[in-house]
């Protein structure tokens, strides 16, 4: 059954049951947005993310029995349920590589409790959960992340959302403002 943002509570046993993990299980240790490590400052939730437009519309759609109903629902126009569709995305480019070329460049690893990668650790840890050598490796991958906004602050115009849109996507699609 899907759960209410107000369900998850630390210490409230989280389980998941989707296509691509069976039987795992998570405790939350802080309640929803908080206590985040102090380096970790994404600029958006993932809430916000989804409303926005991510991942072709298509990323977390089997989940929707581990995450915030809250979350689809907000973001019922920018999900595809069928198949990726880049017109769902923010900025209607496809910006993603796909989940081989993460495996194969070792940013999802074979023992990772997050086979989908950063976007699906970013919502269980927003949520509460707690992994402190899992977080410190996401976290570090999130904070090299800011040479592409410093890419687009360089070349582009301010206001100018016309300019980079895949790099904005991705931006958007790592927590980070696209819209500088």
């Amino acid at each position: 059954m899907p759960h209410h943002l107000h369900c998850y509570r630390p210490g409230r046993l989280i389980t998941v049951n989707d296509k691509m993990q069976t039987g795992y299980a998570y405790p939350l240790a802080s309640a929803p947005g908080c206590d985040f490590a102090p380096e970790f400052k994404p600029e958006l939730s993932p809430a916000h993310m989804l409303r926005l437009g991510v991942f072709e519309g298509h990323y977390l759609n089997d989940c929707r029995e581990e995450l915030p109903v809250e979350w689809f629902l907000q973001a019922a126009d920018k999900l595809s349920p069928e198949k990726p569709d880049e017109t769902k995305n923010c900025f209607g480019v496809k910006s993603r590589q796909p989940r081989s070329k993460w495996v194969r460049r070792g940013w999802i690893l074979p023992f990772d409790p997050d086979p989908r990668g950063w976007f699906q650790w970013y919502c269980r840890y927003w949520l509460g959960r707690r992994s402190p050598e899992i977080d410190a490796r996401q976290i570090k991958r999130w904070a090299a992340f800011t040479r592409h906004r410093a890419q687009v602050l360089k070349n582009c115009r301010p206001g100018d959302l016309s300019c980079r849109p895949r790099q904005r996507q991705a931006l958007l699609q790592w927590a980070y403002n696209p819209f500088i």
